[in-house]
């Protein structure tokens, strides 16, 4: 633990893995869940909710929802809301991941309105922020950190269980990896951004590392002391490599 803050690893799956393939996935993780002093919430894709809900009923895994629109109900075809997630039995709601901001264009107004809505319904966000490579080059990863979190953050309800995950745009799915130095020190200005909007709750709220996250280099972010956990993708469609990565990442 950091300042007393849990270790969380999370498992984004993206548009990936089937349903034979979540139960081979839940049969290996379900004891290292039981064995670790960590949290692990997975994020399987929207048609897999209640199978992972009712896979994972009695164990010390959770799950949330990779994306929700805000409203409770209507005429919105294809989309689902934090009140249907949550029926659901998720417990997280990933916001504002890069592929959601950078693909489908979302702004922070509605990456806003989203985590309003989960914690509404009693959900808890996981609000993803983080540069691309250009403004990396341009010298822009602390503004654009600075925008994200002011406009993401700004109307969202202070609270400790809310997790922010810093996320190099350039770093996700490309092998690359920002030094555990350059993770700390974003991650470092993260916690000093909340901690003018919130004071103090900011030592409470947990802020993880993504982008190309592996069992090889878990470790040395672990070990920075500001970085709480990893939000996983690819490496998490693996259960013996999401493994690995709990079991260096408690151990670093």
């Amino acid at each position: 633990m950091h300042g007393g803050r849990r270790a969380l690893f999370a498992a984004n799956w993206k548009m990936n893995l089937l349903s034979s393939d979540i139960e081979d996935f839940l049969d290996d993780i379900i004891p290292v869940a039981r064995e670790s002093a960590a949290e692990l919430v997975l994020f399987p894709t929207s048609v897999y909710l209640q199978k992972v809900a009712r896979l994972t009923e009695g164990t010390e895994v959770k799950f949330g929802a990779q994306n929700i629109f805000w409203e409770r109900c209507g005429a919105y075809t294809g989309e689902i809301s934090a009140e249907m997630a949550a029926d659901c039995g998720a417990k997280y709601i990933l916001c504002g991941h890069s592929e959601r901001r950078h693909i489908f264009s979302e702004s922070a107004e509605m990456v806003t309105r989203k985590a309003r809505a989960a914690q509404a319904s009693g959900l808890i966000p996981l609000i993803c922020v983080g540069e691309t490579l250009a403004e990396r080059e341009a010298g822009e990863t602390l503004e654009t950190l600075r925008n994200d979190i002011f406009c993401s953050l700004a109307a969202v309800g202070a609270s400790a269980d809310l997790v922010i995950a810093y996320e190099p745009v350039w770093a996700i799915g490309t092998g690359q990896v920002a030094t555990p130095e350059d993770a700390e020190t974003a991650i470092a200005y993260i916690r000093e951004l909340i901690r003018e909007l919130w004071g103090d709750l900011a030592d409470e709220i947990r802020i993880l590392y993504g982008g190309s996250v592996k069992p090889e280099n878990i470790s040395d972010l672990m070990a920075c002391p500001n970085i709480d956990g990893a939000l996983i993708g690819g490496a998490s469609l693996d259960a013996d490599s999401f493994a690995a990565i709990i079991a260096n990442g408690e151990n670093c």
